[in-house]
Order: structure tokens, then C-alpha cells, then sequence
């Protein structure tokens, strides 16, 4: 065995380039889609400019590309999009972008429209194979204010926009036919609620002529949050709810609701992404599901009429999309030691292959740092709950004495997660001598309900609390360098930098991916979905309009002493360019180290793979000049406004 060099933490030597971590994107795979015998992938292509293409899994477990290279199959429903194509015989139907239209997409031939020009958007796609149609969310941008949400049907053979199906409330989520085509099934909400905070259950006959009739609401719209809404084989309607406290699965049956198998564990998913389902029917009395237990995915069978469940003996830590065709299982998972890949289950002997990996270029587990879920005490007495990654790597060790610097990650949403999953992202920096804590901050998914509303009314104090105490609690079992602590997330995560750098003094360096500076600019520019979205998180506008100021970073970036690396991305509608602006010139002007990089073509979420690669090699570049040390990569040069001068101590 070779001999291990010294070298200072955050110097070493890795072989997870930027460039792999750009390649094997978080979202490589955004749907799968079962259509008889064949399973269909919505596959996100870093290389080709992040675009999706829709694909298939051939017989020999090889992925076959299948809309052309000039389509992006694509929805802007919601703004944040999801699912968006369906399968009949063969033929793919799918939104494409950027200019929101349906496609027909047979065999051999060009995709080409079946809906007209125009501002209507389209997601959720549900083949009524007895209409000819397909039954989908259709977001309609043609009224002035905001976009009308409704149900809608479209003929497969070309029809201009649909015709509406339902139409009496804010928004529409899940729409789901029984097998005979007879009954349709869906999610809707009103103003000022988000779904994960209250929505309700809709149920209506389909007469033959495609209209509903009877249309009831099965759960009413109340401190409750439905979803994954489902038909049985044999008629009966499933769905999830926590009334419990958690995502559980119940079932609807002779206008009775009953829980299915009761767990302090979560089937469902805040409703961010279009159509994302967590459960199957493998016959009307057994379902495949996969729960979340205390921030840890299984995958397992569920007796509905028993509610007993066996789990299936997998390695999988996180699940992100399941279907099931016969008696086989195709499952989007992960571990620790695994990143994302396809993987096929024989559900007769839980036996499973991977099919496919989002890393193309295989990485030594050598260099990959064992993740371990850590609960730390935070305010009020309660607990925060995270992941802690080591810094790692077989080649080097730190010279004696020195602590690793530590970078907190916290995610977007902020109902959002971290995933119990191998990220290269995260193993970018472990191998090169940082720690990392990605913290489920008070407001994450996975933990309930009670864990979830922790966040309502206290964003921007319960999530900063959270990452403050996560550094602490770490430094204080010796396990990072307090003097060299870093913030760092997107979304609502940049918000939670902006806010942890402006309103404590605890770290020492962050990086904003298109995060949130100025609530009450963002709460009237924003996007309907989140219209009201702030209500929830901090209060009432403009009742609270002192609060909002008062939590927001950029009133307060008098205050950022640290130095501040912020990216932005100009087609951003959800988080305006002008939110990273409004920080990047008060910090130039007051003299505070800083870098503002934005990307031409890049929105919410960034996609181009070259934008990736040096998101990453500017992040390592910055971080080593403000701590003073030198990257073993080639980096590009990197221009610090304001460092000439800084003191590394000033935080301290």
C-alpha cells in the first residue's frame, strides 16, 4: 500500500472532476412511464445543452433515445414542471419546449403538434384510452394576472387547446382514470395554501361523452395534505394523507375513508415536481410502496386488507420513481455507496440489476466518504436532523493538528430534503479534504408533519438556527474548523445563506446558488404556485410587512462581513436576477470580498453542463483564497472584488 502524503485539508488530489459532477446531474431521470411491456424514461442529457429527451429500456437493458435532438421534452407547468409525456401503442405524446405544445411522436417519423400555437401549458398526461384523448393539467396563460389552472382533455388526433374538464378551483394536481375509463380522480387547492400544507380529494364519473358528472369532494381542504390519489384494480380509490402526522396511504371505499397500514414513515412527497407517485398496484389487495422512515427511503409490499408489510432487501436509501410492469419492479434509486441509476426488481425473488448509473465514469469507492445521519440539539430543546460526510481520500492525510474545513449544505424548497444518497457534488469536496453537513433543517420533508411545520411563520430563524447549530455541534466534536465554516445551498437554501451570513456571525464564507434576498420583492414577483407561499413561512403581507424586511438579507447586508461567492441564473422567473444583484452591490460597495457570476440561458435549477463545471471549479477556487490554500486542480482564474486586503480573521 502506498504511503499517504500530508497535505492541508482542501489541497488533495481527486478524481471527481467537476466534470463528472456536471455529467451525473440530480436529475438525470425525471420520469418512467409503463405502456404495456416497455417502461419509458424521461431522460436529462447534461451534454446536450441539459435538454430531456424521451427514451425507452430496450430488452437488453440498453437505453434507447427517442425523440430527436431538436426537441426538448419539457413542461414550465407550475414553473417547476415534472411529468410530461404519456404512451399509447408506441406513440409519445409530450410537452415540448420552449414553445409549450403537444406532440405526437410515432415510430420513424418527426414529432409534430396536435395543439396550437398559443400560451397553454400542459403536464400530468393521462391516456383515456377509451376517448381517444389525453386527460391533463393545463395551465392557460392567455387571461390577464395570474395563469387558470383546470383539468383539461385533448384529442390525440390534433384538437386547438382542449376542453376544460374542471375548472372550480386554484390548482389541479394528479389526475388519475380508473381502468375501465369511468372515473376520474385528482388534487386541487385554493389560495393562499401550498399542497404539502392543505389540498383536497376530488372524485367524478366520466360519462360517454367525456364530461364529468357527480363530482364530489372526497376530502375538503383543511389542515390536511392529500396526495399520489390512485384506482385500485378492483375500483377502490387510494391516496395519501397526513392527518396522522405522516404521509400515510388510505383508502376510499362506499364513501368511507380507512387507513391502508399505519407507520410513522412517509409515502408521500411535498408537490414540487408534476406527477411524482410513490406507490403500485401489483394486484387489487398488494401494493408496492416506497415510505421515508426518519430520512432513510425502503421499498416494500403492502397487504391492503391486512396492512401488513415486507420489506424488500434492497441497499436502496433513497427512492425517486418507481413502476412495475408484470412481475418486475423498475425503481430510479440510490445509497450511500450508489448514485442514482435505474434498477430492475424481480418481485418473485427480490433480486434486482442496475441497468443504468448518472455516473458514467466509474469512481473508486475508495473516494467515497461514508455518510452517516446525525440528530444534533438545536433551539427550543428540539433536535435537527443531517448528514455528515468525513473528508476522505486513500491518497493523503491532513498534517497533525489541523481540522478540516466544514461546508453546510441546505436545500431548496425549504419543504424540501436531503437525500440518503450518494452525491457527487458532495464527494467533490469530501475528497478533497472538506467536510460537508447537508442539514434536514425544522421544515424538511421525511420527518412528519409536526417536523414539517416547524418552518411556518419562522423562515429565515428556524432554518438558520438549525445550520448555525449544525456547524457548532460539529466543531464541537472536533470533527471541523470553526474558523473556517461555509453556507452554502440553492433556492430557498441561497435565502438560508443570505440570512445566516447577514443575521449571525457564525460562518465564515458562503456560496448562493439563485437564492432569495428581499422577501416582499420576491413575494409580489413571484410565480402563482407561491403566490402566497411567503403567507405560510413568515405571515400575512402586508399586515407583516416589518417582518418581511426585518428577515430579509438584504436589508440587513450591512451586516455580511463574510466573503460571499453568489450565481445567478438570467432566466430565472422564480428567483429574479435582481435578488443576487441587490447583495453582490451592497457587498462591493461596503468593501466585503465578493464574486456575482450569472449565466446567460440558465433558469431555476441549472442544466448546461458547462455551467456546472464551473459552478464547482469557481466554488473550490474561492474557497481556497479566502482560507489560504492551494487546490491541486487547474483551475480557471478567479477574480475576488474587494479580497486585497481582507483579513482572514475578521470573522473570527
Amino acid at each position: 500500500m502506498a504511503q499517504k502524503r500530508s497535505a492541508p485539508y482542501g489541497s488533495w488530489r481527486s478524481p471527481i472532476s467537476a466534470g463528472l459532477v456536471a455529467a451525473s446531474s440530480q436529475h438525470w431521470i425525471n420520469q418512467l412511464y409503463a405502456a404495456s411491456d416497455n417502461i419509458y424514461i424521461l431522460l436529462r442529457i447534461p451534454e446536450q445543452g441539459g435538454r430531456s429527451a424521451v427514451a425507452r429500456l430496450l430488452a437488453d437493458g440498453h437505453i434507447e433515445q427517442l425523440t430527436p435532438a431538436t426537441f426538448d421534452a419539457r413542461t414550465r407547468v407550475y414553473e417547476y414542471g415534472g411529468s410530461c409525456f404519456a404512451v399509447k401503442d408506441g406513440v409519445i405524446y409530450f410537452s415540448n419546449f420552449p414553445d409549450d405544445r403537444l406532440y405526437r411522436h410515432l415510430p420513424g417519423e418527426s414529432p409534430r403538434p396536435i395543439t396550437a400555437e398559443g400560451a397553454m401549458r400542459y403536464a400530468d398526461l393521462v391516456i383515456d384510452h377509451r376517448r381517444n384523448r389525453l386527460i391533463c393539467i393545463r395551465e392557460d396563460h392567455t387571461p390577464t394576472g395570474e395563469p387558470k389552472h383546470t383539468i383539461a382533455a385533448v384529442n390525440l388526433d390534433g384538437d386547438e387547446f382542449g376542453a376544460v374538464l374542471f375548472d372550480q378551483t386554484d390548482f389541479v394536481a394528479f389526475p388519475v382514470l380508473n381502468e375501465d375509463g369511468r372515473k376520474l380522480a385528482w388534487v386541487a387547492w385554493n389560495h393562499p395554501n401550498m399542497p404539502f400544507f392543505s389540498s383536497s380529494l376530488w372524485a367524478a364519473d366520466v360519462d360517454e361523452d367525456g364530461s364529468l358528472a357527480n363530482v364530489q369532494q372526497i376530502v375538503p381542504e383543511r389542515e390536511e395534505s392529500v396526495t399520489d390519489p390512485r384506482w385500485s384494480p378492483n375500483g377502490d380509490l387510494y391516496f395519501c394523507s397526513d392527518r396522522s402526522n405522516w404521509w400515510n396511504l388510505y383508502r376510499w371505499h362506499d364513501g368511507e375513508i380507512t387507513a391502508v397500514s399505519p407507520m410513522e414513515a412517509e409515502l408521500g412527497n411535498p408537490y414540487w415536481n408534476i406527477g411524482k407517485t410513490m406507490y403500485r398496484f401489483l394486484t387489487p389487495s398488494r401494493v408496492l410502496a416506497a415510505y421515508n422512515e426518519n430520512g432513510t427511503w425502503h421499498l416494500g409490499q403492502i397487504d391492503t386488507e391486512t396492512g401488513a408489510r415486507r420489506e424488500l432487501n434492497t441497499d436502496f436509501t433513497y427512492i425517486i420513481h418507481l413502476e412495475v410492469v408484470g412481475d418486475h419492479a423498475f425503481v430510479v434509486a440510490a445509497s450511500p455507496g450508489t448514485p442514482r441509476s435505474l434498477f430492475k426488481i424481480d418481485l418473485r425473488s427480490g433480486a434486482y440489476t442496475c441497468l443504468a448509473s448518472s455516473v458514467q465514469d466509474a469512481v473508486s469507492e475508495a473516494y467515497i466518504s461514508p455518510s452517516a445521519h446525525i440528530s444534533y440539539p438545536t433551539e427550543n430543546g428540539l433536535q435537527a436532523h443531517g448528514y455528515y460526510h468525513p473528508p476522505h481520500n486513500p491518497d493523503y492525510v491532513a498534517p497533525e493538528g489541523e481540522l478540516p474545513p466544514l461546508i453546510v449544505n441546505a436545500h431548496g424548497g425549504p419543504t424540501g430534503s436531503v437525500k440518503h444518497a450518494l452525491d457527487m457534488g458532495v464527494q467533490f469536496y469530501t475528497s478533497r479534504g472538506f467536510a460537508v453537513l447537508e442539514i434536514n433543517y425544522g421544515g424538511s420533508a421525511g420527518y412528519g408533519r409536526e417536523y414539517r411545520n416547524r418552518l411556518r411563520g419562522k423562515w429565515g430563524v428556524v432554518d438558520v438556527d438549525d445550520a448555525v447549530n449544525g456547524a457548532r455541534h460539529l466543531a464541537e466534536q472536533g470533527l471541523a474548523d470553526k474558523a473556517r465554516t461555509i453556507v452554502r445551498g440553492g433556492s430557498a437554501g441561497g435565502y438560508t445563506t443570505f440570512a445566516a451570513l447577514a443575521f449571525r456571525d457564525e460562518f465564515k464564507a458562503g456560496s448562493s446558488h439563485y437564492g432569495i434576498s428581499d422577501l416582499e420583492f420576491w413575494d409580489q414577483e413571484t410565480h402563482k404556485f407561491e403566490a402566497h407561499y411567503a403567507s405560510a413561512l413568515i405571515g400575512p403581507y402586508p399586515e407583516q410587512r416589518a417582518l418581511y424586511q426585518e428577515r430579509s438579507p438584504i436589508h440587513r447586508a450591512g451586516e455580511i462581513n463574510a466573503p460571499l461567492l453568489i450565481f445567478q441564473g438570467l432566466e430565472d422567473k422564480i428567483v429574479p436576477p435582481n435578488q443576487s444583484r441587490f447583495v453582490a452591490e451592497a457587498l462591493r460597495a461596503r468593501g466585503v470580498p465578493v464574486v456575482h457570476i450569472e449565466f446567460e440561458g440558465e433558469a431555476h435549477g441549472f442544466r448546461f453542463f458547462e455551467t456546472n463545471v464551473r459552478v464547482h471549479q469557481t466554488e473550490l477556487a474561492f474557497f481556497g483564497q479566502i482560507f489560504g490554500f492551494e487546490p491541486a486542480d487547474d483551475l480557471p482564474p478567479l477574480h475576488i472584488d474587494n479580497l486585497e486586503g481582507f483579513s482572514r480573521n475578521t470573522n473570527e
